[in-house]
C-alpha cells in the first residue's frame, strides 16, 4: 500500500474514496489504493493473495463485477486497474506498479 507521504502527492477525493470503499467490501484482505491521476483518469491497484495462480483475465473476472457497481462516470474514468499479488508487488514485476508508486506528471 502506498505511504501517506506518497498519497499526499495524489489527488484523493470522494470518487476515489468510493472506489476504495466498494472494492474493500469484496476484497477485505486486500490492499486497495485509488487516486485521480488527472481530471479524466483514476488509477486503481489491488494487492491480494486471491490473485495467486490466476492470469490477468481470471483476475479481472473477479474484480470487474465489483467495478460495475460504481457509478458509470467513475467507471469511465478508471484507466488503470492493476491487479497484483503481494509477491508481485514486492518483486516489482510490473512497470505499472512502479508508475503507481511514483506517478509521472499528468499533462492535463
Amino acid at each position: 500500500m502506498a505511504t501517506k507521504a506518497k498519497l499526499l502527492n495524489r489527488k484523493v477525493g470522494a470518487d476515489t474514496r468510493l472506489v476504495e470503499q466498494v472494492l474493500r467490501k469484496d476484497f477485505p484482505d486486500a490492499a486497495v489504493d485509488a487516486y485521480r491521476y488527472n481530471s479524466v483518469s483514476i488509477r486503481v491497484r489491488i494487492l491480494d493473495t486471491a490473485f495467486e495462480g490466476k492470469n490477468r483475465v481470471q483476475r479481472e473476472s473477479l474484480v470487474l463485477p465489483v467495478i460495475r457497481r460504481l457509478p458509470q462516470e467513475i467507471q469511465d474514468d478508471i484507466t488503470i486497474l492493476l491487479l497484483l499479488t503481494p509477491t508481485e508487488h514486492r518483486n516489482k514485476e510490473s512497470m505499472l506498479d512502479l508508475e503507481f508508486e511514483h506517478p509521472t506528471r499528468s499533462r492535463l
